[in-house]
Order: C-alpha cells, then sequence, then structure tokens
C-alpha cells in the first residue's frame, strides 16, 4: 500500500499509519491517588514504555501535539477540570495531525453510564472501560488493555 494514495481496495491510507509500541502511554487522570495507584501497577508490570500523567486535557493535547516521540496509547478519564475527556476525544480525532498517527484512545473511568459509553464510541474511541475497585483488579484490567494492544497490527506493519 502506498503511504499516502490509494491502494487497490481504494482506500486513502493516511499520512502516519503507525503504531508506535514503544512509544510512552498517556494517562490523563486528574485524581492524584488514581495516578500514584496505577504508577505503581506499571511498575509491577514493567513495560518498557514510560508512562505520562497528565492531570489536565490541554496538557496532554499539547504533549501529544507537540512530542517528537508518538504515544503507544492514551488512557483518558472523562469528568476532569477545564476539559473533560469528551472534549479531548473530539480536539484529537478533529485534528488531522493526531487523527491519522494511529494512537489508541481509550476512556478508563467511574463513571459509566449508557449516555457516556454511546458518546465514547460515536468519537471513534477505541475502549471504554470502568476503573475497577480493587488494585488487583486494576491491574487485571490494564495488563489486559496494553497486552492487547502490543498484539494488535497496525497497517504500517505492512509493507
Amino acid at each position: 500500500m502506498e503511504q499516502s494514495g490509494r491502494s487497490k481496495n481504494n482506500y486513502l491510507a493516511p499520512e502516519s499509519d503507525h503504531m508506535n509500541k514503544s512509544g510512552p502511554i498517556v494517562v490523563i487522570e486528574d485524581d492524584r491517588d488514581d495516578q500514584e495507584m496505577m504508577a505503581e501497577i506499571f511498575t509491577r508490570l514493567n513495560y518498557k514504555n514510560k508512562i505520562c500523567f497528565f492531570s489536565d486535557g490541554n496538557d496532554a493535547l499539547e504533549f501529544i501535539t507537540k512530542t517528537d516521540t508518538q504515544p503507544f496509547l492514551i488512557l483518558s478519564d472523562i469528568n476532569m477540570p477545564r476539559i473533560n475527556g469528551f472534549e479531548l476525544r473530539n480536539k484529537i480525532f478533529t485534528n488531522e495531525q493526531l487523527h491519522t498517527k494511529c494512537i489508541p484512545y481509550l476512556f478508563f473511568t467511574t463513571a459509566a453510564t449508557k449516555k457516556s459509553v454511546l458518546d465514547a464510541y460515536a468519537l471513534s474511541v477505541q475502549g471504554f472501560f470502568k476503573k475497577p475497585n480493587s488494585i488487583q483488579d486494576l491491574e487485571k484490567v490494564i495488563k489486559k488493555i496494553i497486552e492487547y494492544w502490543m498484539d494488535c497490527i497496525a497497517p504500517s506493519e505492512f509493507d
């Protein structure tokens, strides 16, 4: 498939169609206790990816936009000050530079309602997860998420 041309299937390939599996994992979470718990879990799981925590969606957006290293994936809370997870996802989804970078965007939140799940998938998120109450269950969910995306095949894996 050509990098930015049409393939045999008439699919317009994005300019940047790769997933950076060694890139940082961006965690957008405004609750410090949850950040500390997740940091402890990522330390125990011993993934090689750098973990970048942001308590504000605007700071995360600035990082994602300006970093030279494409993030591996984004785990975002929904309810945050200044800019919520839906607003942040919409800014990324409608930004042509970011939209084509193949960065999985997943909601990871305590607030799961039918409306929030429908709204999330309307913004083409790649997953919606409710945070478990125990640290052991949280670790299991994070491990499943990371391992799933590590195994996932991106368009750039084909020449």
